[in-house]
């Protein structure tokens, strides 16, 4: 019976990477140890490769994540054979592992979807990044798998079904550890524990996201038995919510889409190369009409000692880092800006949509400002406690045309299964200086590949974003509105 299987089902997926807009994920290994929740001992294991229908999905990026080639995977066995198996250590057990229900989960029910079989239910879900967000703060920097290892010194991560799942329970022993002794001495423990303004508590009432003290005190449960008799497995099995058909024990879609959306993945150190017009015509037509953006202003009207940083709430709950101009958001307006590099496609989000950015050179006047901004968001970034490495806002590489530049980037907006460019984009004509709007058919990277060139002179109103994601923060720069001088 489903109700008498007490253990727990730490379970991890590596998966291809989607390297083109609508590709999904497909299922390269799986790997589980069930776990009694009284010990938090490992009573059994199982791991296998599992091959792909179309091998070409395992591309160079994908072997770069986990190391699962091509050759490694073709002798493996299909979905289809390893799926009783995989059912029977999912099925009715309590569901474990680190953003599984934002990943894991999902890739689950579609591989048994692929087969035409009912997916494994659980009878509950422990999402430890929901769980150690909450419960945990963000002392050991972001919640990666890998920054929290290494934060209790327990090697790298290896991207392997196996290894991640015994590396996610050790984490989560040490987590529990710490608090289980700081809640044994909260006004000693926990008032000397360092914990940075950045952490968060998610609470469950309809999915919204509630904010936390600044200084960290333990929550502890007076209706439970007192926490010094229980075990660290029956403490983590409060935290459980049971898992009913149709719904999610942890709202995370929101918290989780916000943390991917900040991955800009910017590569400083690789070699950009200018677009070329592609022959094709582009799919989209132009309105009349162009907007005001009177709160906008250009570096030459920005006073840098009035520029300052704070640090403002976001929906997800996290602190952000805000540029300030005489206690008003700064939002710029730049003219005649040369792109260097065009529009770049390198980089996909979860739904395999591209991110789209572009670089263009930075005038000395915007420079200034922009790196006053900088030296402020970094030296409040850094107050906060987070031990990502810090990405200048200016890029400045020695040899190369000796001239700074910018990467812009445009925002995806999606409704439902529609997504949208959350940029205005204009066209001037050269000769009147007139702008005409530019509709677009369709969310198609292609469209604008076109338009922004290399060389072209475009005039940009853009805003501050700061992101911390996979160890890598900084200040990305939000194209608002774009007006793309034609030639």
């Amino acid at each position: 019976m489903a109700e008498q299987r007490s253990e727990i089902a730490f379970f991890d997926l590596e998966t291809t990477v989607p390297t083109k807009q609508g590709q999904g994920f497909a299922i390269l290994e799986f790997g589980a140890i069930l776990v009694c929740p009284r010990k938090l001992v490992e009573l059994e294991s199982y791991s296998t490769l599992i091959c792909p229908k179309d091998l070409s999905l395992i591309s160079t990026k994908s072997e770069r994540c986990n190391g699962i080639s091509r050759a490694a995977v073709s002798v493996a066995p299909p979905f289809s054979f390893v799926a009783d198996k995989v059912f029977d250590i999912l099925n009715g057990r309590i569901w474990a592992g680190h953003n599984i229900l934002r990943f894991d989960c999902p890739r689950i029910r579609e591989a048994f979807a692929e087969i035409g079989r009912p997916s494994p239910e659980p009878k509950g879900i422990i999402d430890s990044f929901a769980l150690l967000t909450e419960r945990f703060g963000r002392r050991a920097g972001n919640m990666k798998m890998a920054t929290l290892a290494t934060y209790f010194g327990l090697g790298p991560q290896t991207h392997r079904s196996l290894d991640d799942v015994r590396m996610n329970l050790d984490v989560l022993k040490h987590c529990a550890t710490v608090l289980f002794l700081e809640s044994s001495l909260p006004d000693i423990l926990a008032s000397d524990s360092w914990v940075s303004p950045t952490s968060a508590r998610v609470t469950h009432s309809g999915g919204r996201v509630l904010p936390m003290s600044m200084s960290y005190s333990p929550d502890l449960d007076t209706s439970s038995a007192n926490h010094s008799n229980q075990t660290l497995g029956e403490q983590i099995l409060n935290f459980v919510k049971p898992s009913r058909p149709g719904t999610e024990s942890f709202n995370m879609t929101r918290f989780s889409e916000e943390i991917m959306d900040d991955a800009i993945q910017v590569d400083n150190g690789a070699e950009e190369r200018p677009l070329t017009e592609p022959s094709e015509a582009r799919s989209l037509t132009i309105a009349e009409g162009s907007n005001s953006l009177s709160d906008f202003i250009t570096p030459d009207d920005v006073s840098i000692t009035s520029i300052s940083a704070a640090l403002a709430p976001s929906y997800n709950c996290n602190r952000r880092v805000q540029i300030l101009h005489n206690s008003n958001v700064l939002k710029l307006h730049c003219n005649n800006l040369k792109v260097r590099f065009g529009i770049s496609t390198k980089f996909v989000d979860q739904a395999g949509r591209p991110r789209l950015s572009f670089v263009v050179d930075a005038p000395p006047s915007l420079c200034q400002v922009l790196d006053v901004c900088d030296n402020h968001a970094q030296s409040l970034f850094k107050e906060s406690g987070s031990m990502s490495d810090w990405r200048p806002i200016v890029t400045r590489k020695n040899g190369y045309l000796n001239s700074p530049t910018l990467r812009l980037h445009i925002p995806t907006v999606v409704t439902g299964n529609v997504a949208k460019y959350g940029t205005e984009m204009f066209q001037k004509e050269a000769a009147s200086g007139a702008e005409q709007k530019l509709v677009f058919s369709k969310f198609d990277a292609a469209e604008l590949e076109s338009l922004i060139v290399a060389r072209t002179s475009i005039d940009v109103f853009f805003t501050f974003d700061q992101y911390d994601y996979q160890q890598n923060a900084g200040v990305r720069l939000v194209a608002i509105k774009l007006v793309i001088c034609s030639t």
